[in-house]
Formats: structure tokens, C-alpha cells, sequence
């Protein structure tokens, strides 16, 4: 199934190709202009304000909480009933520490509030939570993908495995190239059958 989008793309691998481009030069603009470091930090408005700004041209959707249910690899996300519950509480929870910071990230992992692009709106957001508290941002460029997916794919059962990965990869480099690797799609794309996100 591909998703409706503003490009009038009908194969996937088409989509995923413009996706990646245009949501990278979209990354770009917003670490060069400052535009992202104005935005709220470890907030759904925040990550949503991220999300806007990467997908608007790609989705109508850019921004907005999805509308369906969606479950990925038979894990079942927030049930979207819930969801506008789930994004209120997830906003209290703190992020001054580095626990707290991953704890909250692999909760609105689960919550999962857009209909895509989820992974790449989040690593963003988790980016701008650990710079402001911690003064550092994670090496996305030496963190093993699989060990990551892998780590995620587990943080709804218990966020150690994540947070070691995590910790063991973190810099003080907080330079535009070391920032920008995190919307890299190929975390989300590699292996893209079995983390394929399905509507139910």
C-alpha cells in the first residue's frame, strides 16, 4: 500500500526515495536557520512542529495526529482513541535526565502519533531534549541499525538495551552534520519488511 502524498507517487520505493530527499533538505533548512531550536522541547507539540516541517510536502497529514490504528511487526501502537490521553500524559513526564529523556522517547515510541514518519520526526526530537539538558546529541552515524531497531523494537517491554546502545554512542560534537544524521531514513527503511507499519 502506498499512502497518499502530495507528490502523486503510486510505487513505494519511489515515495521512500523522495521521502529521504526531501525530508533531509527539509532537516537541513530547519538546523540552518535555527528554525528547530525554537521549537518546544520533549512536548507532542514540539515533535509535532518537527514533523510538520519535515513531511509538508510530502502528506496532507505533515503534523497531525494519525487517524487509524497502526501496529508494526504485530506490536500494536497507542490505539488512537487513546492517543490524545496518551500525548497529554506523555508531556508531564520529565526529561532532565538522561534516564527520563530515553524513558520519554521509548514512550512516545508506543504512542507512535503520526500515520508516518515517526522514527525520523523522533530521533530529531530526542536530539533537541539531550542537547538542551545534556549539552549532547547522539552519534546516529556509529550506532549499529539493527542493534538499534532491535533495541526499539524491545523498549516497550523494558529501555535498558536502548539506553546502553544510547549512552555508548552520545558526542558533545553538536555540529549541523553530527545533528542531521538522525533523520536519516535508512534506520526506518533498512529491513523495511519486517518493520513495515500497517494500518489495522
Amino acid at each position: 500500500m502506498v499512502l497518499d502524498n502530495k507528490l502523486g507517487l503510486t510505487s513505494s520505493a519511489d515515495l521512500a526515495r523522495e521521502e529521504e530527499r526531501l525530508t533531509k533538505s527539509r532537516a537541513k533548512e530547519l538546523i540552518e536557520t535555527g528554525q528547530l531550536f525554537r521549537f518546544e522541547v520533549g512536548t507532542f507539540k514540539g515533535l509535532a512542529d518537527i514533523h510538520r516541517a519535515l513531511f509538508a510536502d510530502i502528506y496532507d497529514f505533515a503534523g497531525k495526529l494519525r487517524d487509524v490504528n497502526i501496529a508494526k511487526d504485530n506490536f500494536q501502537f497507542a490505539p488512537r482513541m487513546f492517543l490524545a490521553s496518551s500525548l497529554d500524559y506523555l508531556d508531564k513526564l520529565p526529561h532532565t535526565t538522561f534516564d527520563e529523556i530515553v524513558d520519554k522517547y521509548a514512550e512516545m515510541n508506543v504512542a507512535h502519533p503520526f500515520r508516518e514518519g515517526n522514527g525520523r520526526a523522533m530521533r530529531i526530537w530526542l536530539d533537541c531534549m539531550l542537547r538542551i539538558q545534556l549539552g549532547h546529541v547522539v552519534d546516529w552515524n556509529s550506532v549499529d541499525k539493527e542493534a538499534y531497531l532491535m533495541a526499539m523494537k524491545r523498549s516497550p517491554i523494558a529501555t535498558g538495551e536502548l539506553k546502553y546502545l544510547l549512552l555508548n554512542h552520545l558526542t558533545d560534537d553538536l555540529s549541523q552534520a553530527t545533528f542531521f544524521k538522525g533523520v536519516d531514513a535508512s534506520y526506518y527503511y533498512e529491513g523495511y519488511q519486517l518493520y513495515k507499519t500497517e494500518e489495522l
